[in-house]
């Protein structure tokens, strides 16, 4: 089966030397940890008081992006909240190998953000189907025209209008600002890009802040923190977007729902969350289905460095905030990977499956084990509960492909292909919620509350 993937090489190789791996594991371990994060919030700091810099936030808008019009509702609440200066760049989507799967990707966020919105207290329409290019095309132009002072206090409006297929509304915002050439807009919207890849990063819906990254709404909370740990809380009022928590409620299940859990053993989000995940149904009485993929570099997507960083880097505040361990990493990409999940449906036949993805990614993201040899996969399987010396004749038999394969095909299928990812099915298979990301667990445990209320 993974013959089927072509090996997409260099940031993306699925089978890198002994040595690559090694090295490339030392080197995330020690730019992508906790410490370092720190340092450098103080090192930058320092730096702009020493420059008498204002604090500036850089906001990064994707016209199209349903993640983009959750973020611009609350540009004038953080600047009403914080002593700031905004600066509001237009930008495109992902590019290239940084977006594998750009439709998908769109069509998630209208999703997504329909589903999200209203725990940030945000409005989100429900929008399955894309937006008009033509006014995706006007709302650019009209953007592009304004200044950076405009553009803060008209961005919301215009993307209500857009998104709510208000064409009225937004001819009528065209006409009272203007509108720029389309070349003038693709020159705006070439500008922002610019901007963002300097700053290393390839996504819209973005905010930076002195050499760090958040992504969108959801990750606003880490932002109003930092800021406020600068004294920069002007109104000494809570969070405006506090992060959800994960409630596993008061309804406990009687075997009637199912929650699917998709894991990949190379995943960060996954080792973030995935005994989070367990927990979870353990505690709400659900069913619990785990159903490993291939890495994505795996299956033959490519991936780039700056997005690879950005996802270790961010892995880092989450595990923090959520208390597990993590960051002692050795990248078990390729063979390793192969060898364990040669092991997964033995462990599932002893009642340990689960408990054998834990340990695998607690050794290979917390405990910076080498699973590429026997002595590090021993040390796994032993962690799960299981015995070595039965285990070590099964390592790297076939049978275990075409199983991972049908669990890619589901969640495709479900319209989902990063990992983690969630299915919740009730007691008729019927699927419930389908969604992406490690940081969707909350929105899970309040679905399933609801299906048992």
């Amino acid at each position: 089966m993974a013959e089927q993937f072509q090996d997409q090489g260099g940031a993306s190789s699925m089978s890198p030397s002994p040595f690559k791996r090694w090295l490339m594991s030392k080197i995330v371990t020690r730019i992508t940890s906790l410490q370092r994060l720190n340092k450098q919030r103080n090192k930058r700091e320092q730096h702009r008081q020493k420059e008498d810099r204002k604090h500036v936030v850089e906001y990064f808008h994707q016209v199209d992006d349903g993640y983009s019009h959750l973020a611009v509702q609350m540009l004038k609440p953080l600047l009403e909240q914080y002593d700031i200066e905004l600066v509001c760049h237009l930008v495109s989507g992902p590019q290239g190998d940084n977006a594998p799967e750009p439709e998908l990707l769109l069509a998630l966020s209208r999703q997504d953000a329909f589903l999200i919105a209203s725990e940030y207290g945000v409005k989100f329409p429900n929008h399955p189907q894309p937006l008009a290019e033509e006014s995706v095309d006007l709302a650019k132009a009209v953007l592009s025209n304004l200044s950076n002072t405009d553009r803060l206090n008209a961005i919301t409006e215009i993307s209500a209008a857009l998104w709510n297929d208000d064409t009225d509304s937004l001819a009528v915002l065209a006409k009272s600002f203007g509108q720029s050439s389309a070349a003038d807009s693709e020159t705006a919207i070439a500008s922002g890009n610019q901007r963002r890849d300097k700053l290393k990063h390839y996504s819209g819906g973005m905010f930076y802040y002195e050499g760090e990254w958040y992504w969108g709404i959801d990750r606003l909370h880490y932002l109003e923190k930092r800021l406020t740990s600068l004294g920069v809380n002007k109104t000494n009022k809570p969070l405006l977007v506090p992060r959800p928590t994960i409630a596993s409620g008061p309804n406990q299940d009687n075997g009637s729902l199912t929650l699917e859990i998709f894991p990949s053993l190379r995943s960060p989000y996954t080792a973030v969350i995935f005994d989070n995940a367990v927990k979870l149904a353990q505690d709400t009485g659900v069913n619990l289905v785990v159903r490993p993929v291939l890495p994505m570099v795996m299956r033959g997507v490519p991936a780039t460095r700056e997005k690879g960083m950005y996802i270790f880097s961010d892995c880092v505040r989450e595990a923090d905030v959520q208390g597990v361990a993590y960051g002692n990493f050795y990248d078990p990409i390729g063979d390793p990977v192969r060898r364990a999940y040669s092991l997964f449906p033995w462990a599932c036949e002893q009642g340990k499956g689960t408990e054998f993805i834990s340990a695998f990614l607690r050794c290979a993201f917390a405990e910076g084990i080498n699973t590429s040899n026997d002595n590090g996969l021993r040390k796994v399987v032993e962690k799960a509960g299981l015995d070595w010396q039965q285990a070590k004749p099964l390592v790297g038999q076939p049978g275990w492909e075409e199983f991972l394969e049908e669990n890619r095909q589901v969640m495709y299928k479900a319209g989902l292909w990063g990992v983690p990812s969630f299915r919740l099915l009730d007691k008729d298979g019927q699927q419930q919620l389908a969604i992406w990301g490690q940081d969707r667990l909350w929105l899970v445990a309040r679905e399933i509350q609801r299906l048992l209320s």
